[in-house]
């Protein structure tokens, strides 16, 4: 059967305004043809420059799911989901062509890491929507940078890499609810950035995600995106990522 029929293939807006992470899947393989449309898709995704500074590394092997669920902070469905993605920022390519050429490879700029972490994410998103066009979800996962150092070590990483996100995929067994996100007034500014009513939009949505969280909790989390966002960055988040993203050779001048 080819990929075209092995899916169904619902509109882009329904895809990208129905988003729901998903954590729970079927025991159910996904085909390595499909997960070559979904590369596919992600090669296609916009690039700066068309430096295309990304690599996707495809997880199937369950020892390595299962060592990866601990590195990221023991999130079981890791190791429990079909097939474990790991995202990369990638310029490993680029300086074997720089050494070839025999030119600089000027990769000290912080510049170059965000491109690579722009690139890497666009790949990431068309490679989820299309993923979602066969019937398939995931969800993404920012603890891949926990350990990042051991992650690139398990993964064989070479110098001028970088673990950005990884995704879990598989086919869905749970239909979650959709969190809701901030409210668009203050989100889409017109012409310039409007502080003006900034406060009171964010009120609004902070009375719309506390009733959202005490009825999906029937009361046991009652606070909202405000008061979590709050938290959340009180304290350092992955101190130890800077030097090792240094060590890769992005000294972030």
């Amino acid at each position: 059967m080819s990929v075209e029929k092995q899916g169904k293939s619902p509109e882009i807006r329904e895809l990208i305004q129905s988003h729901r992470s998903i954590r729970k899947f079927k025991n159910k393989d996904i085909s390595w043809e499909i997960i070559e449309d979904l590369v596919e898709s992600a090669r296609w995704a916009p690039s700066s420059h068309n430096v295309q500074a990304y690599s996707i590394i495809a997880i199937q092997d369950q020892e390595t799911k299962n060592k990866l669920s601990e590195l990221c902070g023991n999130q079981v469905y890791i190791a429990r989901c079909p097939v474990f993605f790991v995202f990369a920022a990638d310029f490993y390519r680029h300086s074997l062509v720089s050494m070839k050429h025999g030119t600089p490879f000027e990769m000290e700029e912080t510049e170059n890491l965000i491109v690579g972490a722009v690139d890497t994410a666009l790949a990431a998103q068309n490679f989820l929507l299309t993923a979602r066009s066969y019937g398939l979800g995931g969800v993404m996962i920012g603890g891949i940078r926990n350990e990042a150092e051991k992650v690139a070590e398990l993964l064989d990483f070479p110098k001028w890499t970088v673990p950005i996100m990884g995704m879990c995929l598989g086919y869905p067994d749970q239909h979650p609810w959709q969190k809701p996100r901030m409210v668009k007034e203050a989100v889409l500014h017109k012409e310039r950035y409007q502080k003006d009513k900034l406060e009171d939009q964010m009120q609004s949505y902070e009375e719309i995600t506390e009733e959202y969280y005490t009825n999906r909790t029937n009361g046991v989390k009652t606070s909202g995106w405000g008061k979590q966002m709050s938290v959340y960055l009180s304290t350092p988040r992955r101190p130890e990522l800077t030097s090792f993203i240094k060590k890769q050779g992005f000294t972030l001048k």
